[in-house]
């Protein structure tokens, strides 16, 4: 094993990791409100956080979509307005940190942060009510550096159904429709992790641009609806997108589900939001862990995942999505950003090559912002920007 570490962290060091899906700025909002003197991610924060730099560095990161993520249950203006928070806090935090740092756009903002030695800085909005059903909202945020966003969070919004809520317009509604039109025009990605099955199938066949999942898993492995059936999976060959397999232990392993809801219920039960990852509702899940010892999710589960994703979608369409910071909870050797090297080492033991982890930890999510980009461009000569609203398309709301 410590042969396969060491081969691991060599591949990581030429083929970084590009995650899909890291929620720190959430944390620093819950923690310290973007006091980030208050936790300076220079140095190591583990009895806080899951990332920090050097914890980054020794994961072998090289990329990181930073996740502008607000809750579903903000609405209307004032999730925009915690959006443009999210958003001024990853600025900050680019403007702390230059020397590891690099603030990126394009692909090739990606290739030159990784040809520097520094970590390219991505952001993605998590939620469609993070738009407030305005398209130009949603060209601004691509204008402020956004360059996916996630249809829905957990909660069903008025154009977009969500995989932990009932059925409302039964996948996506005609505005959810040219909300994907648009965002391939601006050359965002259509991020369809949280979505339902059938919001993901509304989206593949809208979408001329490659889609990604930013963090979700195989349900054929766990039977949860925030992962990826099988059928969807092999659409992406077609489509040219990328799914990210996740860490959270409830998407990942089917003994963690009901665990996880019984440690979600009791922190409604002492008045927090189950997502809630401030000192005190983490001294409350470690007392329930003490309580009650959950079922562990390891580096194998995840490996499990991806070799199925590997077989449905191809090696071309495979990513890495953690969730850090966004979950009280991660498989043993993945417990933080450092822990990569872990997974990559379990995965030469089950023959991957060195091409294939290449694929797996950069080439495809690089590939798929360059091609959104050259779609975008395209199309931008044969489309005006839309203005079209929810009221012309859907109708009244009711």
């Amino acid at each position: 094993m410590t042969d396969r570490l060491d081969r691991a962290r060599e591949l990581l060091a030429e083929y970084p990791v590009v995650d899909g899906h890291n929620d720190l700025p959430w944390a620093l909002r819950e923690q310290v409100n973007y006091d980030l003197d208050a936790r300076d991610i220079a140095t190591d924060q583990s009895a806080h956080l899951h990332t920090d730099i050097p914890r980054l560095r020794a994961g072998g990161v090289g990329a990181q979509f930073w996740s502008v993520y607000v809750r579903s249950d903000m609405a209307g203006d004032d999730a925009v307005s915690a959006t443009l928070e999210q958003i001024d806090a990853v600025a900050e935090l680019l403007e702390r940190h230059p020397a590891d740092l690099r603030r990126a756009l394009t692909a090739d903002d990606m290739e030159t942060a990784r040809s520097e030695g520094r970590i390219a800085s991505l952001m993605g909005a998590e939620g469609g009510h993070s738009i407030h059903n305005s398209l130009g909202t949603l060209r601004a945020l691509h204008t402020l550096g956004v360059r996916y966003m996630t249809l829905t969070h957990n909660d069903n919004i008025a154009w977009a159904d969500s995989a932990t809520d009932d059925p409302g317009v039964g996948g996506l509604s005609p505005f959810g429709h040219e909300v994907v039109r648009e965002m391939n025009r601006t050359g965002m990605l259509v991020d369809l992790s949280h979505v339902a099955a059938t919001t993901m199938r509304d989206a593949l066949a809208t979408s001329t641009a490659p889609v990604i999942f930013s963090h979700s898993s195989a349900r054929a492995i766990c039977d949860h609806p925030r992962n990826i059936p099988d059928d969807v999976l092999a659409q992406l060959p077609a489509n040219g997108g990328i799914a990210m397999a996740t860490f959270v232990p409830k998407f990942v392993l089917p003994e963690a589900v009901a665990w996880t809801r019984a440690a979600d219920e009791n922190m409604r039960a002492q008045g927090l939001h189950h997502l809630d990852t401030t000192e005190r509702a983490m001294k409350i899940h470690a007392a329930f862990e003490a309580a009650n010892p959950r079922p562990m999710a390891t580096v194998a589960t995840i490996a499990d995942h991806l070799d199925h994703m590997r077989e449905v979608a191809g090696i071309d369409h495979i990513g890495i999505g953690g969730d850090y910071d966004g979950t009280a909870f991660l498989p043993q050797g993945l417990e933080d950003v450092a822990g990569y090297p872990n997974l990559i080492a379990e995965l030469l033991g089950r023959g991957w090559s060195a091409a294939d982890l290449a694929k797996l930890t950069w080439q495809n999510a690089v590939r798929v912002l360059r091609a959104a980009e050259d779609v975008a461009r395209d199309l931008r000569t044969r489309r005006s920007p839309s203005h079209a609203t929810i009221e012309q398309l859907d109708g009244p709301a009711v």
